[in-house]
């Protein structure tokens, strides 16, 4: 995951590339976690994205689209949260769970799969 401790070169970037973005599009490069890359790459097979740029270009036109309704964003939220309260597994206690993040945050990162057309 990223540091968004300190956003100012990311937005200077993002600001210096707007007009030619504009123009000629975006290309760049995303990072997805196991899980999620798992998802997508099952979507690809299913034939729903032809590659997983094309789901990212859906992805965020959807992201987009949902942007001035904040109601709805909030309901779809608030169904996520009551479906993990409601999930019929133990809880799993607090310090476990920081255990775990801490390990994990702690060992490098295998090498990522790479998409290539």
């Amino acid at each position: 995951m990223s540091d968004f401790s300190d956003t100012a070169p990311a937005r200077a970037q993002a600001q210096q590339l707007r007009d030619q973005a504009r123009t000629g599009g975006l290309r760049f490069e995303a990072y997805l976690p196991g899980s999620l890359a798992d998802w997508l790459l099952e979507q690809v097979e299913k034939g729903l994205f032809a590659d997983p740029s094309e789901a990212v270009f859906v992805m965020a036109g959807l992201f987009r689209d949902l942007e001035p309704h904040a109601d709805l964003r909030a309901e779809l939220l608030r169904r996520m949260l009551q479906a993990a309260m409601d999930d019929p597994r133990p809880p799993i206690p607090a310090e476990e769970v920081f255990d775990k993040l801490e390990r994990r945050n702690s060992e490098p990162l295998p090498p990522s799969a790479r998409w290539h057309k």
